[in-house]
Formats: structure tokens, sequence, C-alpha cells
């Protein structure tokens, strides 16, 4: 019994790399095709399997629809109860059925055939060859393998289930492939991380991709100075508006930053001539310094490597004056669960 668990991993493994050498192999040239349908698909992916397949294939359509590829799942039999009018001009179908012959599967082929749209199978039926004639063709066994515009050979030697029939092997090859188009077709769009981002605004994962601007103190909520304020306004500044530091500026230029611990240092090193200084005697003149469009996650390495807590949000366009936007605090991460 305690090889069970290792075995099924190993049966699992097995299958995916069987599929990935038929990937760098014989079916690379079906992959590309597939790849290229979905690329120039200008309406949706409608995914669509039965059972442990429809499991599999409401997975890809969220993967697909997460890396910039819109798409949806529908389930075959509610399909065949009005739904099948999710299904228009301009999209494609991607089929998921591990023996390529599912009833409710196959009764969608006719619709799909009549509105032109585009079909993709994967399925793990193998592949025969024809014996008649040189250069004959493989033929597939399934219906719908042999319907597709693209058939996909999910096929493995054997399920991981001890009776061979619960479907294992055959659903995880399914799962890898659909990642894999998903992920080749994200690369192929051109998607970047901030797509991402934008896409995954909820939970953890947005709140690590959010943007400074969401998080930075702007406006009126800007403790700002300028250079020829006396350090008795400076130090009301900082207390009114409770960031532990202001900027300095002239108009909305910056010219400079006076921190909590730069006043500290000041009234150890000069006592109560400190007050007879200006901002501008005092200032830090090089501040640390982020642009609006940076992610929270790099707000805080920033802040992490200098050893501060707060960094000015400054215009960073290609005419830039170092124009003050606002102010992002170590606090303000917090609610990002990256602290």
């Amino acid at each position: 019994m305690k090889h069970i668990g290792e075995n099924v991993v190993r049966i699992e493994a097995e299958a995916l790399r069987a599929l990935a050498d038929r990937l760098a192999g014989p079916m690379a040239a079906d992959f590309n095709r597939a790849l290229e349908l979905m690329f120039g698909c200008r309406g949706r992916v409608v995914v669509t399997g039965m059972g442990k397949s429809g499991l599999i294939a409401r997975k890809i359509a969220a993967t697909l629809s997460s890396t910039g590829s819109p798409a949806l799942y529908l389930h075959p039999v509610e399909a065949l109860h009005g739904d099948l009018g999710m299904i228009v001009r301009g999209d494609l179908v991607l089929a998921l059925s591990a023996s390529g012959e599912t009833e409710e599967i196959l009764q969608l082929l006719a619709t799909i055939k009549r509105l032109q749209v585009p079909l993709i199978s994967m399925t793990c039926d193998e592949v025969s060859e024809k014996t008649a004639g040189v250069g004959a063709r493989a033929t597939l066994a399934s219906t719908l393998a042999s319907a597709a515009d693209v058939a996909l050979d999910c096929s493995i030697s054997k399920e991981a289930c001890s009776f061979g029939l619960a479907p294992t092997a055959s659903t995880t090859t399914m799962l890898a492939l659909g990642d894999a188009l998903a992920v080749a077709l994200s690369e192929k769009r051109g998607f970047k991380e901030e797509d991402f981002a934008n896409l995954h605004p909820g939970g953890k994962l947005g709140k690590r991709l959010a943007r400074v601007e969401s998080l930075m103190h702007s406006g009126d909520a800007v403790p700002r100075v300028t250079a020829q304020a006396k350090m008795t306004d400076v130090i009301y500044e900082m207390s009114r508006k409770k960031l532990g530091m202001t900027a300095v500026v002239e108009g909305d230029r910056l010219l400079g930053v006076i921190s909590d611990g730069d006043l500290r240092r000041l009234l150890e090193q000069r006592g109560k001539d400190t007050l007879d200084l200006t901002a501008g005697d005092c200032m830090t003149r090089a501040p640390k310094t982020i642009g609006p469009q940076e992610f929270a996650a790099t707000a805080l390495a920033r802040m992490e490597e200098m050893k501060i807590t707060s960094l000015v949000v400054v215009d960073n366009g290609v005419d830039s004056d170092r124009r003050v936007l606002g102010i992002v605090h170590l606090h303000d991460l917090w609610g990002t669960e990256m602290v």
C-alpha cells in the first residue's frame, strides 16, 4: 500500500514525459496550428467537456482568461438545452473527451460546423496508421478527433487508477496541454506582467500587484513645505500629516525631503538652534522616489533596500521635472499582505 501513491505519481509523470516528447516531435505541427487558430480567434475560446474532462475544461478556460485570451466553459448538456447560443461566429471551440466519443459533445458538432467555428479537440484515442499508399497519413479512431480542424493527442499508456478506469493520467495530460496552449498563446500575444495585474485585482495576488498610485497619499494629504519654511513649520506639517516626513517643494517640483530621522539627528547635533534653520538647510537633496505605475512589491523592495519607511511618488514621464504626485508609506503596504 505504501507504494501506491508513489506509483500514481510516476505513472502520471511518465504520461507527461510522453506528451512533452510528442510536442517536441510528431505533434509539434498540430500544436502550432492550434496556437495559430487560437491567436486568430476574434471572439472567445469556448472550452467544453463532460465529467472529469469537463472539470479540466473549466480550469483551461479560467487559465486562458487570466492570461489574456477571453474564454468560457460551456457545459455540453446545458448547451443542448439552450446554452448553445453561447457559441457565435468568430469563436473557437476547444473540446475535451478522453474517448472522443462523448455523446453530448458529438451532438454539438452540427452547430459548430454550421457556424463555421474552428474546432480543436483533445482526445486520448490512439492514432492508427493507414497501410495503403505511400506517404499515407495517420487516421484518428474517434469521431471527435476526426471532425476537428486540429486534433491534439493526449493518449496515455495507462491510467494511474489500480483498475485502469478512473481518469487520472489522462486528465493530467489534458490539463498540462491546456496550460501549454494558454502560456504559449499569452507569449504570442505579448501578454505582460502589468496585464496580468490588471486581470487579478482581488485577493493576495491582486494586492501584491497593486500599483503605487492606488496606495499613495495624494492631494492635501501630502506633507509639503517650501525651501524657505522655518523648521517650526516643518515640524507642524510633519505632525499634521502623520507620515513621518515631508516633501520640500518649489511649486510641485521636488527639491528634497525631511524625515523624522533627519529631524532627530539635527536636534542631537545642533540642539535648539535647529529651529532657526529653514527646510532648504535641512533637507535631503536626493531623496528616494518611485513612479505611480510601479508595483507595490517594487515599492516595498526599495524601502527594504534603502531602510526607509516612505517614498515620494513623482511624475516619471519623459519630460519629468520630478513633480510630486504623492507619498507611499510602509503602513500603506500592510494591507497588501506583503509586510
